[in-house]
């Protein structure tokens, strides 16, 4: 059985739609696993870039999740975008805004949630998102 569904989606708001997040939390699930299982060592999950603890440590947003590896310290997550006229080590972002003003430039962009621990030094990619891309629609570039 079919159902039918009528669509008032323009071809912008489709296209926009099929760009979305990748979510990383069945890796994460993986890593956290091998390492309780004694797979993997600790120090080979816990290898944070200097650059990357450094944001952590001053302006990583606080989460209520304990870090899986050491449980000594909360998690806090950095958020990073990469993408057209931005340096190759990429941009922290640190306030909504930021993501929202990338969301809306021309050109497109692909942003970083990162969860980190202070302590021991572990991180992992939670999530991955395009922003940006966005077309002018034909009546606002045909008002100007």
């Amino acid at each position: 059985m079919t159902r039918k569904t009528e669509s008032t989606d323009t071809d912008e708001t489709r296209a926009d739609n099929s760009v979305g997040e990748i979510d990383h939390r069945l890796t994460r699930r993986a890593q956290i696993n091998n390492f309780r299982r004694g797979e993997v060592s600790r120090d080979t999950l816990c290898d944070a870039h200097p650059e990357l603890l450094r944001v952590a440590r001053n302006f990583g947003r606080s989460t209520r999740v304990k870090c899986p590896i050491c449980v000594n310290d909360q998690l806090v997550t950095v958020s990073y975008v990469f993408g057209p006229r931005l340096p190759s080590h990429g941009r922290f972002i640190a306030t909504r805004a930021e993501v929202e003003e990338f969301d809306f430039r021309p050109e497109r962009f692909t942003a970083y949630l990162i969860e980190v621990c202070r302590s021991c030094s572990w991180h992992h990619l939670l999530k991955t998102r395009v922003l940006g891309g966005r077309r002018k629609s034909r009546k606002s570039a045909a008002s100007q």
